[in-house]
Order: C-alpha cells, then structure tokens, then sequence
C-alpha cells in the first residue's frame, strides 16, 4: 500500500471520529449552556474550547460563537464541520481504496452540512444528525472493505481518536459549573443502558468514571479503544521477536491500556484530570510514531536534500 493512501485511510478513521465525538460533547452541554446568565456561558465556553484544544484564546466567548468554533466552522479540523471536511477530502485522495459506498456516504455528509441553522435548536439537531451519520460511515467501512491493511488503517485511527475524545468528554466534567450529571454524560457516549445493564443498583460517580475509563467490553470506553489499537497495530506489523516491543507506536498504546486496565484507586474521581491527560499525551505520542513509520517521509527526503 502506498503511504499516502495509509495516511487518507487512518485520518478519515479519526476525522469521522472527531466529528462524532464532538457532536457528542456540544450535545450534552448545549441545553445547560444555554439556560447559564451571560458570564458563566463565557466561563463555560473558555473551558470547552480549551478542552477541545481549539485556538481560540478570548475571554469575552459568547454562546454563538462557541458554536461556530466547535461546530459549523469549516477552515477548522477541531470542528464538526471541519473534521467532516478533511475526511471526505481523504477520502477523494484514496478514492481507488476506499468502497463506493463508504465515498458516497462522506460525500453526502458533507453536502449536507449547509442545511443546518446556527443556532441553539439548529445545532441540537445537527449534532444528533452528526452521531448518526457517523454511526453509517462506521458501519459501511465495517460491511462494504476487506478487512485488509486499508481497514486496519481505518481502524487505527478510529479508535485512537475515540480513546481520546472520551477522554475529552469526561474532561468536560470539570469544565462545567453547572454541574453535568453523569447520566447525561453516560447517555452522551451512548453507555447509559450497557451501564445500567453491568451495575445494576451500583450509581453513582465513580462507577459511571470508572465504566468509561476501563470497561473491558463497551466500544466506547478508553481501554476497549485502546485495546482495538493495540490489535489493528499488531495485525498491521506481526513479528515473532520473543521480547521487547520493536514497535514504539503500540508499545505507548500497550502501556496506556494495561496502566488503566489494572489500576486500582479509592480517589478514581481525584485522579481523573490526571488519567484524561496521560490518555491525550499518549494517543497523541502514538500518532506521530504511526506516522514515522507508516507513512512520514520526511526522514526520507532529508539526507538526498530534499528538504528546505
């Protein structure tokens, strides 16, 4: 496989992603946000951005500017509208590769975007259409390509990006000072009933935090994700080395997951700020050693001077 069509392949896993993740969190924060007095929406607004990692660096940050941000502006791969963009502009660049389906379905999405109002209500609507669309791409890249090194490519960078927008959206906890109830943010990754389902009468924080950090068998918590990685990188590399990880990019998301997937706290909701930026640091380590090995030529190109 060429590598410019291994780097389209894994960034429309993780465009696709982001968009979804953050339709996600805008979700679950817009009702609140719009019933906060003018100040605490400012408050809120700075503390979402920079959870997001978006730019913008101003205090006066009013309700529909943070929608533009993180929703409806296209020159930005941090918004919705953005990361919906790049996918599909991945997805033309490795068209010979990718279904004929899977390319309709990112086109559509994406011709679709102007039909939404900027506003509250408008928005409301445009990040559950978001989920779902999403939720199509996913399963068309699932049904309709092999399961060869294309997928796995896709794969990887699906679940990289889901391990850390879920990291994102339980950062997005301590950004509110309304107060979001865990159950709206177990019903914003989709967790609420598989919750229900595994914990029974457990409720409350700590096991709703600890269900999204280290449930073995939910598609949205950050260990499963991180185990998903784990599998679509060995399978993209085997090896019959006996020891040692030969592969930096899976020996970071190997120690990542099993650091979560055994540790065990009486303060879990203390350390959470902490786990969310190892998890962010990490899936973000992982993605520059991919793109070393896979797919960067720049170590290439260096010592023939191709370079300026």
């Amino acid at each position: 496989m060429l590598s410019r069509i291994a780097e389209s392949l894994f960034w429309i896993g993780r465009y696709v992603e982001r968009a979804d993740g953050t339709a996600r969190i805008l979700d679950v924060h817009l009702e609140r946000l719009n019933h906060l007095p003018p100040e605490q929406q400012q408050q809120v607004a700075r503390d979402l951005l920079q959870v997001m990692g978006s730019p913008l660096d101003r205090q006066d940050i009013t309700l529909p500017e943070l929608l533009r941000v993180l929703a409806y502006d296209r020159s930005s791969p941090t918004s919705i509208a953005g990361a919906l963009g790049a996918a599909r502009e991945n997805a033309r660049r490795a068209r010979e590769t990718v279904s004929t389906s899977l390319w309709e379905c990112l086109n559509t999405t994406y011709f679709g975007l102007s039909r939404h109002r900027e506003d509250v209500a408008g928005t409301y609507r445009f990040c559950q259409w978001v989920i779902e669309r999403a939720a199509t791409t996913s399963g068309l890249t699932d049904s309709t390509m092999s399961h060869d090194d294309s997928w796995l490519f896709m794969v990887l960078g699906r679940s990289l990006e889901r391990a850390d927008m879920t990291a994102r959206m339980l950062a997005t906890c301590d950004a509110n000072p309304a107060g979001v109830s865990w159950v709206n943010m177990l019903r914003c990754a989709g967790a609420y009933e598989s919750f229900l389902r595994t914990r029974r009468a457990a409720f409350d924080d700590r096991n709703a935090a600890e269900f999204l950090l280290m449930d073995r068998q939910f598609p949205r918590s950050i260990v499963y994700s991180l185990k998903n990685a784990d599998e679509a990188l060995a399978l993209l590399e085997p090896t019959d080395q006996r020891s040692g990880a030969f592969n930096d990019a899976r020996r970071i998301v190997g120690q990542a997951r099993t650091f979560l997937e055994f540790h065990r706290s009486e303060n879990l909701m203390d350390e959470l700020p902490e786990h969310m930026e190892r998890i962010q640091r990490s899936v973000a380590r992982a993605s520059e050693e991919i793109a070393r090995r896979y797919y960067s030529a720049r170590e290439e190109q260096a010592w023939v001077g191709e370079l300026s």
